[in-house]
């Protein structure tokens, strides 16, 4: 299990779960497609956990492109929010790497804006858009790291993570980015 505390008391963790069953946390990230529609992956089980009305708030805010993100209300989830993220098609969607940031950064933005303490993130583009799980971690946790001294009301950062394969490589990479900060 690893952790990182900010000098301004934010809280980094990673951890292996669902995504849908962050019952402590405000706003869970969901890893969604253009036109924030059920599907396969993270959205198909955040769009099935929180029920038909996600479908229904979310038909007014698409289409949205890389890099951006929306928040919804979280319907049946056990959350307050749902921010949604189109992250990039790797090999396709360039430069994959500043849209993947663009992706985390607009999520703690808007979660910060509501004023909630606590997001929990999936590894956007790591599954069918074919993101490799390293180099987007290093991305992903990289960017939290520069935006954590901005932020103010959020105080937990977790990246909640399916395989074990996966939290290791987000483990590794959140002690690796950390020492380098002391």
């Amino acid at each position: 299990m690893a952790d990182w505390k900010s000098p301004n008391g934010i809280t980094i963790e990673c951890r292996q779960g669902d995504i849908t069953d962050q019952r402590d946390i405000d706003v869970v990230v969901n890893a969604a497609n253009a036109e924030l529609r059920p599907g396969g992956g993270v959205a198909g089980a955040i769009h099935r956990a929180a029920g038909p009305g996600l479908a229904e708030e979310c038909r007014a805010l698409a289409p949205i492109r890389p890099g951006e993100a929306v928040i919804t209300g979280a319907y049946d989830l056990p959350n307050k929010w749902v921010v949604h993220c189109l992250g990039p098609v790797y090999g396709r969607d360039e430069p994959s790497d500043r849209l993947l940031a663009s992706c985390y950064r607009n999520a703690l933005l808007l979660a910060e804006g509501k004023g909630s303490s606590s997001i929990a993130f999936p590894a956007i583009s790591t599954g069918v858009f074919g993101y490799p799980v390293e180099p987007a971690a290093e991305v992903a946790i990289g960017t939290v790291l520069e935006t954590v001294p901005r932020l103010s009301a959020l105080r937990l950062v977790r990246f909640v993570l399916y395989s074990s394969s996966d939290l290791q490589i987000h483990e590794q990479v959140l002690k690796r980015l950390t020492a380098k900060l002391g």
